[in-house]
């Protein structure tokens, strides 16, 4: 009798069952956080970088190729482009084409300059844009300027000098000036006594000059440079470090060159003390050091690790807050035995002794008929 009435004394329902049933908040951002770190963990696995090493350039007897497209103002009989290095070696236009041509460009050809310029300008600013271009070489458009999509009657007032030489890997001078370059036993000249001095225009733009291997998608730093003048004295000058470059990509491997350039331009003067040549001079030189050019991927065990420690520090960071958050509500809403399971505790208790009450005068009730 008594257990049957204790035992219909409802319990209070356990309220860790209840919250079982809905999913913890908590949980569901650490498992979002871990699968967005994760995705961008791949990509950063897949992404590569370009490594560079240096070492000095012990290789003094192989040649160096020098690849040439530029336009002079001039017609191409008054024009001669050679090259004289340290050695007093002259290299004549022999692997170098002469073809006359219109100076002015076309609206499609100077959208093409200003566009070439502009990102010149943007690899000045920032270098790191350098090793976009190597990471994805032969994928861009050519760099060679468009040729004219129609006939033009203009006049050939120009002269295109471009092809490529080998050159010794020494200091060296490249000469595009009037008239035909020939060579003597005391050194080199050029026959200029059969063009009339009003005919001197060395307005020029340099549509291509590179070093080594030429290589697609490699915008060199004199790429698309253009100078006018209307000075039959203008002199123009480059001074050229030449940087061996060995490169090794995913896409292709080829030792090719580097080249930082100073610009000078001054007008011929004897009177003034400014002596010179007419023309336009490319001087280089090469440097001592070569550098190597790689790129490099990271690999699949470190990514590994990288993941591992993703998920172990996003596990125990949102534990840790979990046990934080739950204590700071646990201490606001008074739940450490001070508000409802301390009302509970006392409800259920007064419970018992009302029970206990009712029970009392059924215990004696049987004593007494026994």
């Amino acid at each position: 009798m008594i257990k049957e009435e204790v035992e219909s004394i409802p319990e209070p329902e356990d309220e860790a069952s209840v919250s079982e049933e809905s999913p913890d908040p908590v949980s569901l951002i650490a498992f979002g956080a871990m699968a967005l770190l994760a995705f961008f963990e791949f990509f950063v696995y897949r992404d590569t970088w370009m490594k560079y090493e240096y070492e000095v350039d012990k290789d003094y007897s192989s040649k160096l190729r020098i690849n040439i497209d530029i336009t002079a103002a001039m017609k191409c009989q008054h024009v001669g482009a050679d090259i004289l290095d340290l050695a007093e070696t002259m290299i004549t236009s022999n692997g170098l084409q002469y073809e006359p041509v219109i100076f002015d460009l076309t609206p499609q050809q100077r959208m093409w300059q200003r566009t070439l310029l502009l990102i010149q300008n943007r690899l000045r600013e920032e270098h790191a844009l350098q090793e976009v271009l190597y990471k994805s070489l032969l994928k861009g458009g050519p760099t060679a300027l468009p040729p004219r999509e129609y006939a033009s009657i203009e006049p050939l007032n120009a002269c295109r000098v471009h092809g490529h030489v080998y050159v010794n890997k020494v200091a060296g001078n490249l000469h595009v000036t009037v008239g035909k370059p020939i060579h003597h036993p005391q050194g080199h000249a050029h026959i200029a006594a059969f063009v009339s001095h009003d005919t001197y225009n060395f307005s020029h733009r340099i549509d291509h000059l590179s070093f080594g291997e030429e290589i697609p998608g490699i915008i060199n730093p004199l790429d698309g440079t253009e100078k006018i003048t209307y000075n039959h004295n203008q002199m123009f000058q480059y001074f050229i470090t030449v940087v061996p470059t060995r490169l090794n990509t995913y896409k292709i491997s080829a030792d090719t060159h580097q080249f930082s350039v100073t610009e000078r331009e001054r007008v011929i003067n004897h009177a003034t003390g400014s002596h010179g040549v007419s023309g336009i001079f490319i001087k280089y030189d090469t440097s001592s050091l070569m550098v190597t050019v790689s790129e490099q991927h990271m690999p699949l065990w470190q990514f590994l690790v990288r993941l591992c420690g993703i998920i172990g520090g996003i596990f125990s960071t949102t534990g840790m807050l979990h046990g934080l958050v739950g204590l700071f509500f646990d201490v606001i809403c008074c739940r450490l035995k001070l508000g409802v399971y301390r009302r509970e505790e006392v409800q259920l208790h007064n419970e018992m002794n009302n029970l206990n009450n009712h029970q009392t005068p059924l215990l004696a009730e049987a004593v007494l008929q026994e």
